[in-house]
């Protein structure tokens, strides 16, 4: 129940137990919207050049949402006032992708003034931290100016033809996503809620998850229900379920809670930054099975669509193999090597598959995602295990990874 009107932001980083509130879920919402206009596009583009847009458009459509839920994740607090700043981010969003589909030409105006907006409105919020929260004060106002400073060129852009438009989307995007590295010296006793951070980034995987799902169900409403068909449907479900499987299987919280304890800031931004080619890859694999799923059975599965679902997976598997060798989710290099030997058959198979049908094609990215499943139930986790942290140079007492792991 909503019981304050307005009232300033609060820390939030110190609580033991931390939750996505309904006012998060909602927002996501938006981002439902977002990623399937970004795949409608791609749908649209099945090229390498379609594919460079798509990842282009991708970029400003997560950084909002990274945006939003890192500041919620220290300050949110249920009053009205965030409540209307986050309506007006919603709409914001939505204005992003209303405009997505001709972001890069025609429409490329409305999609920078609707990305701009979204980022002043939280440079909005980071200056009522800063006011409000004297801890956090210069990581709030650090924040603030520099994401400022990115919106600023985004809304200049809307002022630049195309194509040098662009050169200053590209400035924003690197002041944006490189404010969180360059500020170290402010983050010091300010790191993210560490139960609070995995369970967004999984609703977000989530999101980009359901578009494979979407996408098995739009293939097969437009096609005659045929013996091929159902075998696509079942084919192109097990892609997606292998790779929810592989993913949620091994994803907590133990390495954001080592790193919290040790001050380990750097953890946080490989978490942050090694999921980005994750959930591209994951939102591209939906458009691959649709198109699969579309192709003429009886024929070769064209070279486009085939290199666009094995290489999108490929991207997951190599994203997945570098966080588990890391160690931000379950550290284990055995599960690291099999993750890239996997990558490995389907870029064969992107490359020398021209002979094969949509569903032999499809088939055998369902076998090897089933076979990633089989291997990790075989390994297991061990019982009670620790995630500890790879060695830091410099460090007086180095952190490992946990033993026996390398099987």
């Amino acid at each position: 129940m909503l019981t304050n009107w307005f009232q300033p932001p609060q820390l939030r980083i110190d609580e033991e137990s931390r939750r996505a509130t309904w006012l998060e879920l909602f927002f996501d919402l938006i981002f439902v919207v977002a990623v399937s206009q970004l795949a409608h596009k791609l749908y649209d583009q099945v090229s390498f050049t379609g594919f460079c847009e798509f990842v282009i458009l991708f970029f400003p459509v997560w950084w909002a949402w990274i945006g939003a839920t890192f500041y919620a994740n220290r300050f949110d607090v249920d009053d009205i006032g965030h409540r209307l700043l986050t309506g007006l981010q919603m709409l914001a969003i939505a204005g992003m992708a209303v405009n997505i589909h001709h972001g890069l030409d025609t429409s490329s105006t409305g999609f920078a003034l609707a990305y701009a907006t979204v980022r002043f409105l939280l440079v909005f919020q980071y200056s009522r931290a800063a006011r409000h929260i004297p801890q956090a004060r210069s990581l709030a106002t650090y924040y603030g100016i520099g994401f400022a400073v990115a919106a600023s060129l985004w809304l200049l852009s809307v002022f630049v033809p195309i194509p040098y438009r662009f050169i200053l989307w590209l400035l924003g995007l690197v002041i944006d996503f490189g404010i969180p590295l360059t500020a170290t010296e402010y983050q010091k006793g300010l790191l993210p809620q560490t139960e609070h951070l995995p369970e967004r980034f999984g609703l977000f995987t989530i999101i980009v998850l359901g578009e494979a799902i979407i996408a098995v169900v739009d293939g097969i409403a437009q096609k005659d229900w045929q013996v091929s068909s159902v075998l696509a449907a079942v084919a192109g479900f097990l892609i997606a379920f292998s790779l929810w499987w592989i993913y949620f299987e091994n994803v907590g919280g133990s390495a954001l809670r080592m790193a919290a304890r040790h001050g380990q800031l750097w953890v946080y931004q490989i978490w942050l930054y090694g999921h980005l080619p994750l959930v591209i890859g994951l939102a591209a694999t939906g458009v691959g099975v649709e198109q699969a799923v579309l192709s003429d059975p009886a024929l070769p599965l064209p070279e486009p669509q085939r290199w666009l679902l094995c290489g999108s997976v490929v991207l997951v598997l190599i994203s997945l193999a570098i966080l588990h060798r890391i160690g931000i989710i379950f550290p284990c290099k055995a599960r690291s090597r099999y993750r890239l030997l996997a990558a490995g058959l389907l870029l064969a198979l992107a490359v020398w598959g021209s002979p094969l049908t949509p569903l032999s094609v499809m088939a055998l990215v369902a076998a090897v995602g089933v076979s990633q499943i089989a291997q990790d139930i075989y390994q297991g986790h061990p019982p009670g295990y620790a995630v500890a942290l790879p060695p830091i140079p410099g460090e007086a007492e180095p952190l490992s990874l946990s033993e026996g792991h390398d099987s």
